[in-house]
């Protein structure tokens, strides 16, 4: 609640929205006290959740094999709780649930979002209501580098609507139902590799970097790793081609979710599977996926053209990517020693070197890594993930949703574990720190004292430091027996 509270205060809101014309709102938003005071409003709530999260990640480390039931179902009860007062917020600490909303609207009125941006609802084709009216105006002339899945769902929802709130609640219930396909893969994919459900469930669903970024960020992520968790435990349970469906549509989200079928391709070969077998189900697989990928957008009249798109986001430089920190410095470098080369000569060299990177991981984990096995298949897909995140030319917070998900399911160290959870916890206390700020630099200064004094509590105090060694004891996260797992 909290956190809905403050972000009403620090989030994009249309100025033709209702909640807009609120006194008390109208006083905080026009003032730098204000703003602040709603930024720490959000911290103090996010630093409740990550507290109560902390005691629930112990609760399932520490429960025994027959309590481990009961206790899944309390951690999906607290996500949806968590969840429920941000089910009607508008996006926050970003402006993308805006832009998903704009593009729906495109799509119903039969402009094409892949060839124009938001700019073509504005002028003679404008509409009755504030549509564009949240959308950064750095992406108000460009078209959306996603695939057609949301935007479809979106086209459905204006065709419903034309309220952009509404719209982004639609949305935002789209990215709810990756987390639904999460809550039902996870505890799968964890007893696959021999590990506490209830735990990984913990670590994934109800954690500050799935609140803060899947659920009040509104990311098309949420949906798009749903997706392929669905997608490998169905190729596994099921058949092949089930999962290279849904790993196609998870594509059809964004494109890196196509990137699942490498794991599928292994877990439904047979263990002794040579190089050969290997390369042949792997091109059924993804002609399989492709054709998922594709027929759902020429099917709606849409087309393929969003591949001419996806050169869109790295048209922004973040510091979280390291190609692009590799390759700035690089640039920096060669003006320093005086080459006559172009700007961004070795950022662009460095960010293409990384994606071919991605390429090389993918390709040698489908021809050396072990087939036939379930947490082998698992494990892959975190290095494959981890590898894209980690060489992406762009690379936001909630990106480390793309990667969680597969390594929380996973059998890890003490030190491993640990990590995890800082990790969970810390990308989600800075996420209002994002691109919502838009330059105020002494909420951010403010903010940053904040959440520096909130990870310090949670995580390095002596009672903190009690707290997470109930969670990463190996005893606790390690307790079910490979062997069992493997038959189970």
């Amino acid at each position: 609640m909290l956190v809905l509270l403050g972000g009403l205060v620090v989030a994009t809101i249309p100025a033709s929205a209702a909640v807009a014309d609120v006194g008390a709102l109208q006083l905080l938003r026009g003032s730098a006290w204000g703003r602040m005071g709603g930024l720490v409003v959000v911290l103090v709530g996010l630093g409740m959740l990550a507290s109560a999260w902390l005691h629930l990640c112990r609760e399932a480390a520490r429960a025994e094999e027959d309590e481990r039931p009961s206790v899944l179902s309390r951690v999906r009860t607290a996500t949806v709780l968590w969840s429920l007062p941000l089910l009607v917020a508008p996006p926050l600490f970003s402006r993308d649930g805006w832009s998903y909303a704009a593009q729906g609207m495109m799509a119903h009125r039969g402009i094409s979002p892949y060839d124009h941006g938001p700019w073509s609802l504005v002028g003679p084709r404008s509409l009755p209501g504030p549509i564009v009216e949240g959308v950064d105006p750095r992406w108000m002339a460009t078209p959306t580098p996603y695939g057609p899945v949301p935007v479809i769902g979106g086209d459905v929802a204006a065709g419903m609507t034309a309220d952009p709130w509404l719209l982004v609640v639609a949305h935002r219930m789209m990215a709810l139902a990756g987390l639904v396909l999460l809550a039902w893969a996870v505890p799968r994919l964890a007893r696959w590799c021999g590990a506490n459900p209830a735990l990984a469930s913990c670590l994934v669903l109800a954690s500050p970097l799935m609140v803060a970024n899947g659920v009040a960020g509104l990311h098309n992520d949420l949906l798009m790793v749903g997706l392929m968790a669905a997608a490998l435990v169905v190729a596994r349970e099921h058949h092949w081609v089930a999962g290279a469906v849904l790993g196609g549509l998870a594509a059809g989200v964004k494109l890196p979710g196509g990137l699942v079928c490498v794991a599928i391709v292994l877990v439904t070969l047979p263990a002794a599977a040579g190089h050969a077998v290997r390369l042949r189900h792997a091109a059924r697989v993804a002609a399989v996926s492709v054709a998922a990928l594709v027929v759902p957008g020429v099917g709606w009249g849409l087309g393929v053209g969003w591949f001419g798109a996806l050169a869109v986001p790295g048209t922004v430089n973040t510091p979280l990517s390291l190609p692009t920190l590799l390759g700035g410095w690089l640039d920096l470098l060669a003006r320093l020693v005086g080459m006559a080369t172009p700007a961004g000569t070795f950022l662009d060299l460095v960010r293409l070197v990384a994606q071919v990177g991605i390429v090389a991981v993918s390709a040698w984990v489908v021809l050396r890594l072990p087939a036939g096995d379930r947490g082998g298949s698992v494990r892959a897909l975190a290095i494959v993930m981890g590898a894209t995140v980690a060489l992406s030319p762009v690379v936001h917070l909630w990106y480390f949703l793309w990667v969680v998900p597969f390594v929380a399911v996973l059998r890890l160290s003490r030190s491993a574990m640990a990590a995890l959870v800082a990790v969970s916890l810390v990308s989600g206390l800075v996420a209002p720190m994002d691109s919502s700020l838009h330059g105020a630099y002494l909420a951010i200064v403010i903010g940053s004292l904040v959440v520096a004094g909130a990870a310090v509590l949670l995580l390095v105090t002596r009672r903190a430091r009690e707290r997470l060694a109930g969670i990463t004891t190996d005893e606790w996260t390690s307790s079910i027996d490979s062997t069992v797992a493997d038959h189970g």
